[in-house]
């Protein structure tokens, strides 16, 4: 069975531990397909047991494409994954292939859909100035500020979002504008093809929980985790404020061998960390309406999210 429309792309989103992957391959059994990874995480090299990256022999049943990309040190933009998945959609249609955007990155996914905007590049010297004062006053103090100059903004941020308070800071630097007011006026932009975009979200959000749980004490299992996060200590070029090491369970880990909390604590702050990011995962997908929902808790997930794509694709012809 070959894609009856070439420009149709499917995206399989979701929190984590929804099986995501698990769909993915349901489908590149069944359709000639390619996997584009929707991850801000799987996109880094010596990163593969706190990213519960695809295993070997999944990355080898079919061709998976923006995992693997940078080294820890890298960082890589909503700009970049935008420019990516678009020619690696064009590409993959080219060889009669259908496209899947497979991940939980949502804003990845906002960014590709709805396009990007006109806001300036990093300046590096507001960056230094920016991490010396919140060096000295610490993030919810920069926090603070931002609300009294981009409330807006600053509503949708935690308090501790040092990455992107310091963003909407440097923006308001730089352009005396408040970012909020910024993204307002940005145009949207058209995809270059059709996506249909399916969520797989739980039914009962304890039951995730408990996914969320078994997998990071997989993790834990054999000090995998733990000997990974030494490994990446040892090359001696990382820190705990690169995008890489801010990754959910590798913040942590880095602490625990800081000695800043015990093994008990390392456990309960990594589960509760995923926890908070599935939480993040599941109010983005609330504000897209388009989005077809599939129940990952279901026990033939992977099957409804194949049929439901076969019907698509029926209709499409």
């Amino acid at each position: 069975m070959t894609p009856s429309n070439a420009t149709l792309t499917v995206a399989i989103m979701g929190p984590t531990a929804s099986g995501k992957t698990a769909a993915a391959l349901e489908i590149a059994a069944h359709i000639p397909s390619e996997i584009i990874s929707v991850d801000s995480a799987l996109v880094y090299r010596e990163m593969d047991i706190g990213t519960a990256k695809p295993t070997a022999a999944e990355l080898a049943s079919v061709p998976h494409h923006l995992i693997d990309i940078l080294d820890p040190t890298d960082a890589y933009s909503v700009m970049q994954f935008r420019n990516d998945a678009i020619r690696l959609v064009g590409e993959i249609s080219a060889r009669g292939k259908l496209p899947l955007l497979v991940g939980g990155t949502m804003l990845y996914f906002k960014g590709l859909k709805d396009g990007l905007d006109d806001l300036p590049q990093a300046d590096a010297t507001i960056r230094a100035e920016l991490d010396a004062e919140e060096a000295e006053v610490g993030t919810p103090a920069l926090h603070a500020r931002l609300a009294e100059i981009d409330p807006v903004t600053a509503a949708r941020l935690k308090p501790n979002d040092s990455q992107r308070i310091q963003r909407a800071l440097e923006i308001y630097l730089l352009t005396g504008q408040p970012m909020s007011a910024l993204l307002e006026k940005a145009p949207k932009s058209t995809l270059p093809f059709d996506l249909f975009s399916i969520a797989l979200e739980p039914s009962d959000r304890s039951v995730l929980h408990q996914r969320i749980a078994a997998r990071f004490d997989a993790m834990l299992k054999n000090d995998d985790l733990i000997d990974e996060v030494k490994a990446l200590r040892a090359r001696g070029d990382l820190h705990p404020n690169l995008p890489s090491m801010r990754c959910v369970g590798y913040r942590q880990t880095w602490e625990y061998l800081d000695g800043l909390y015990s093994l008990a604590d390392l456990r309960e702050k990594g589960i509760a960390a995923t926890r908070q990011l599935a939480k993040r995962q599941l109010t983005w997908l609330r504000s897209m309406p388009e989005r077809h929902v599939i129940d990952c808790l279901a026990g033939d997930a992977p099957t409804q999210v194949l049929q439901e794509i076969q019907r698509t694709m029926t209709t499409a012809k």
